[in-house]
């Protein structure tokens, strides 16, 4: 039989030798643990079942802790504050316990294959999402950014756009349908000078989304100065990236001012990116360039009708008619994946 590591809970004490047979009929206490001495801490890493956390307050100390048993497999993700508990010393060999998940602000989630209930929570509690494409090799895909800034607005977080890979080709026309969006966008190679981008980073943390083989863990990389995650290449045969980074991971970066609150979240290289655990009317609020003009929409209107309002709509620039192309992809394959 495989070895299993345990947690404390999973301990099973045979009453009957510890204290005698008389004592077999004692009623189970009620009392529940007291973790009133617990240390709140932020997870930066989660592998398997242990997870790397960051005490909040005083010393910055790492530790190693264990998943409470009643929490759940996929209760915690990075990014989280939790409760912690045990051996807080961060020595090597130590050992602590996760007790308590603490609300989240926001999350990032992703719906897995077109299945609206196996939603796939990637990290919690961010402030910016550095939505990551290249300019080729492979092909950016509006699809995949019409969802991510779906997913950004639901949740408050704001949207960025980097888009690697510029000694490659211009990726001018493609970014165009964003320019009027107000969002910020960074065109960069392995030669930039990435100041500007950390500016926007300073005093937030940001996750990094985008399909294998952009160019994330590279842009990492020189973010933080040195060699932290590894790196890889397109596949010449499907033109999809291999996958280099398994989990994902929140690092520290170079702050300005002495800033000790400027994070950045590497993620896994993402195959399928789902909403359908969005409803549609919060997909409709991601484009709030259309508010108005949805308000003069009849009842129940699919937006993609004949008599839907915005087909009239005075103010449809060609960058608002590209945007409007972009909504109702969206809302049509609100369950794609690509």
């Amino acid at each position: 039989m495989s070895k299993r590591y345990r947690d404390e809970d999973d301990v099973r004490v045979n009453q009957s030798r510890q204290f005698g047979a008389s004592n077999k009929a004692r009623a189970r206490t009620k009392d529940r643990p007291d973790y009133s001495e617990a240390q709140s801490a932020k997870i930066i890493e989660v592998d398997r079942g242990r997870v790397k956390c960051l005490l909040v307050g005083g010393a910055a100390t790492e530790v190693i802790a264990m998943k409470a048993r009643e929490l759940g497999k996929k209760s915690v993700v990075v990014g989280d504050l939790v409760s912690v508990v045990g051996d807080l010393s961060g020595k090597e060999g130590s050992l602590a316990r996760v007790v308590t998940v603490l609300p989240r602000k926001n999350s990032l989630t992703r719906t897995i294959d077109d299945h609206v209930n196996d939603e796939r929570v990637i990290v919690a509690n961010v402030d910016q999402m550095g939505i990551v494409v290249a300019a080729a090799n492979p092909e950016p895909r509006e699809g995949f950014i019409d969802r991510a800034l779906v997913v950004a607005f639901d949740q408050g977080i704001k949207p960025i756009i980097i888009m690697t890979k510029q000694d490659l080709a211009d990726g001018t026309n493609f970014l165009n349908t964003y320019k009027e969006l107000d969002i910020t966008i960074f065109k960069i190679d392995k030669a930039s000078d990435l100041s500007d981008l950390s500016d926007q980073l300073q005093a937030k943390v940001t996750v990094l989304l985008g399909h294998s083989g952009v160019g994330k863990s590279t842009l990492v990389n020189k973010l933080l100065g040195d060699e932290r995650r590894a790196t890889g290449d397109v596949n010449d045969v499907t033109g999809r990236g291999r996958h280099t980074s398994s989990s994902a991971i929140a690092l520290k970066l170079p702050s300005i001012a002495n800033n000790s609150s400027t994070w950045i979240i590497d993620t896994p290289g993402v195959r399928s990116f789902g909403i359908a655990h969005v409803e549609p009317t919060r997909v409709i609020s991601a484009y709030p360039e259309f508010t108005e003009a949805i308000k003069h929409c009849p009842k129940n209107c699919s937006h993609n009708e004949e008599s839907c309002a915005l087909n009239n709509w005075p103010d449809l620039t060609p960058q608002n008619l590209a945007r409007l192309a972009s909504l109702r992809r969206v809302l049509s394959t609100n369950k794609s994946t690509n």
